[in-house]
């Protein structure tokens, strides 16, 4: 009998990359995804605890698998993530039916474990791990050539953890201090990637600018490495921290085609005195400078961002020159978040001042002009050519394609005979919504 897993994942795109490489290892173990929880004798749960709201799903989740566990005994749960790592043995005792809980630090050992499990064994497998030398190898060789393409599109974590301690963060706690891979194990896990049919790459970090391959080799030196390999079609980059951002690597984003022309760049809070509390080491003009800059060497970039409502001692005036921020910026994506305490933190001392009511009433105005601002510039689009990597068929409609523009907006491209991993130029002849519609494009 076939044996199946399932994961369900809340978080970050470094938890779907996560979730990718436990897909795989369960995958060398014999066992197949499941489509849902019901089919399957092993449930992961990967978890994500940046925010009390997705924490509070992972609960909820467990919950409704209670009647499942009492159903099938055998059936094996595990919960990973940072929820595992914050909570450890805590979730073990709270959570009768779940059968292990591990870290980021402890993914590779996601075999043995189920092993454990299978012998009747309940553990926290949370310690940190430990690696010698300046640099960290902490994707095992054996998985380096072995990076999960979906599609046309790959993920390579190049570091992980965080130094920066932000007084609402607790990344730090959860990922444990920053670490970086060697440049020569990520660029053999790009080549092997876009020999597997990889044309698009990202490179993936809590801070990812702040990598460090060595002496003189950082972000800037790994960013034009990669860029260059024959086969890459486009590389892109997440998250970085607008302290490390610099106007050489504009420089290098504005020179080197297969570098895409959108930067995620959260700011978090338009006041000085929010982001002095919140431990950002920027100033919002700082901020604006790198990114005027920026929109000089390319001026069709698209720049997205992360925002708080409602940090500590975050007053009205405050919160205006957020809005200021997003008038003057024009970012293609906000991301906006309440505030919510988190344990650990710096902030978690400070008192949560700003009512719930008036958290909702900031986040909803950044939304309303965020929404005026995106429909704006989507119908700036039209008319347009853009390039566009097709990742597949439409789901419903013969002879469309969905992909994604170079500064990362959503696009379907009306036209027979595409292929996932094609790129091509679309000419923009609709805005709807987050989503273009294109023809396309043969001069």
């Amino acid at each position: 009998m076939t044996r199946k897993a399932y994961i369900k994942t809340y978080g970050c795109q470094m938890n779907e990359h996560d979730t990718q490489r436990m897909h795989d290892m369960l995958k060398e173990m014999g066992y197949v995804p499941a489509e849902t929880a019901d089919e399957a004798s092993v449930i992961l749960v990967n978890t994500c605890s940046v925010r009390a709201n997705p924490e509070n799903k992972v609960y909820s989740f467990l919950g409704t698998l209670r009647p499942l566990k009492a159903r099938m005994p055998d059936l094996i749960v595990g919960v990973a993530g940072c929820v595992a790592q914050q909570t450890g043995e805590t979730l073990l005792d709270r959570e009768p039916l779940v059968d292990f809980v591990f870290g980021p630090d402890n993914l590779f050992r996601l075999p043995e474990m189920i092993e454990a499990a299978k012998k009747g064994e309940r553990r926290a497998w949370t310690e940190w791990q430990s690696w010698e030398g300046p640099v960290k190898e902490f994707v095992p060789d054996t998985w380096v050539e072995q990076g999960h393409v979906e599609g046309s599109k790959a993920y390579i974590t190049i570091t992980k953890g965080c130094n920066n301690h932000c007084a609402y963060c607790i990344v730090p706690h959860t990922r444990g201090r920053e670490v970086s891979r060697s440049p020569e194990s990520i660029l053999r896990e790009a080549h092997g990637m876009i020999d597997r049919g990889a044309r698009e790459l990202w490179l993936l970090g809590q801070n990812v600018n702040s990598y460090t391959g060595g002496p003189e080799y950082g972000f800037y030196e790994l960013l034009d490495e990669v860029s260059r390999l024959d086969g890459l079609l486009r590389l892109r980059f997440t998250s970085p921290h607008p302290r490390d951002w610099n106007n050489r690597l504009a420089d290098l984003m504005a020179e080197r085609p297969t570098i895409c022309k959108h930067l995620h760049l959260p700011f978090q809070a338009g006041s000085d005195a929010v982001l002095k509390a919140m431990r950002r080491r920027h100033t919002l003009e700082e901020y604006l400078d790198k990114v005027r800059y920026l929109r000089e060497k390319i001026p069709a970039v698209e720049i997205s961002t992360d925002l708080i409502v409602g940090f500590p001692g975050e007053k009205e005036e405050d919160f205006e020159r957020t809005l200021y921020t997003l008038r003057e910026v024009r970012f293609s994506q906000v991301f906006p978040f309440k505030y919510s305490t988190r344990p650990g933190t710096r902030a978690a001392s400070l008192p949560d001042d700003v009512s719930r009511k008036e958290k909702e009433d900031r986040l909803a105005r950044v939304i309303a002009l965020q929404d005026k601002i995106n429909e704006e510039a989507q119908e700036a689009l039209v008319g347009t050519v853009q390039q566009v990597l097709i990742d597949g068929p439409h789901p419903r409609i013969p002879g469309r394609w969905n992909g994604r523009t170079d500064g990362y907006r959503s696009i379907t491209v009306v036209a027979d005979g595409l292929n996932p991993g094609e790129l091509v130029d679309a000419k923009v002849t609709a805005a709807r919504g987050h989503w273009l519609q294109a023809d396309l494009h043969r001069p």
